[in-house]
């Protein structure tokens, strides 16, 4: 199994999943399909940044990309306020943050982890900032604004995902290289997310909806798992351009059909 083929299996199986994000009628197994695609593009992500030629353009690539989206939700959110119907898909945000904190954990010195640490609690701060104390209200919707900020600045709680997904992100880096740990670290994150699920996943209050950006069936990430371990090494015929103007293609397309259809 080729980078490519798990990419084009991830990508399908998202395009699965928005189809019933956006279009309300579609049946909740759309959903299921679609929990083994994030685990796959980040997987793919730890791969591509461990063999690409030039890690900084790699991950300003990935940065770039997560602020394009951010500003073209932002816009599409903001023209379409009063459907009430919005846009929360950035997922080169968590991509970026997986990358950028990898970058940083390699340098092995404790100066970096600080860095790590100082950035993280300024982005949180920023976005905070922007949102409830400067009421910069972009949309009506207070998650959606936090989002935007998120992006922009890197914060990994105000990201789509968020902290969680950035987390198997790192898991999977540091299990890269040794199968079995890739799967037992990844069946231990499935059940992680299952109980953290019915522990919080109910909960509104505080920072929890950040926390559990996820449904009761997020679990089912688990049958991504035998794709991961036929991975053969070998990168495939690429298709990179592809992959980044896909995916806010269709979902714009995906948006305004769903917004015709309501």
């Amino acid at each position: 199994m080729t980078t490519t083929k798990l990419k084009i299996i991830a990508l399908i199986a998202m395009f699965i999943d928005h189809v019933g994000q956006f279009i309300t009628t579609a049946p909740e197994w759309f959903h299921w399909i679609g929990r083994v695609a994030a685990p796959i593009f980040i997987y793919a992500v730890v791969i591509g940044y461990q063999h690409t030629s030039n890690r900084r353009k790699y991950i300003i690539r990935l940065y770039l990309f997560s602020l394009g989206m951010a500003i073209l939700n932002l816009i599409i959110n903001i023209s379409f306020n009063d459907t009430q119907m919005y846009i929360t898909n950035n997922f080169f945000a968590p991509l970026f943050l997986i990358a950028m904190i990898i970058l940083l954990l390699e340098k092995s010195q404790g100066k970096y982890v600080i860095y790590l640490i100082i950035w993280q609690i300024l982005a949180f701060f920023l976005s905070v900032l922007f949102v409830e104390f400067l009421n910069i209200n972009l949309t009506s919707d207070t998650t959606i604004n936090y989002q935007f900020f998120g992006s922009i600045f890197g914060s990994i709680l105000f990201i789509e995902g968020g902290p969680l997904f950035v987390l198997l992100g790192l898991f999977l880096y540091l299990s890269r290289n040794k199968k079995g740990n890739t799967a037992i670290i990844y069946c231990l994150f499935s059940l992680f997310c299952y109980v953290v699920y019915v522990k919080w996943g109910q909960r509104q209050d505080f920072l929890f909806p950040y926390i559990v950006q996820f449904a009761k069936y997020q679990w089912i990430m688990i049958a991504a798992l035998p794709l991961i371990l036929f991975y053969n090494g070998k990168k495939g015929i690429g298709l990179k351009h592809f992959f980044y103007i896909f995916y806010p293609t269709h979902i714009i397309i995906l948006y305004f059909i769903g917004v015709y259809l309501r």
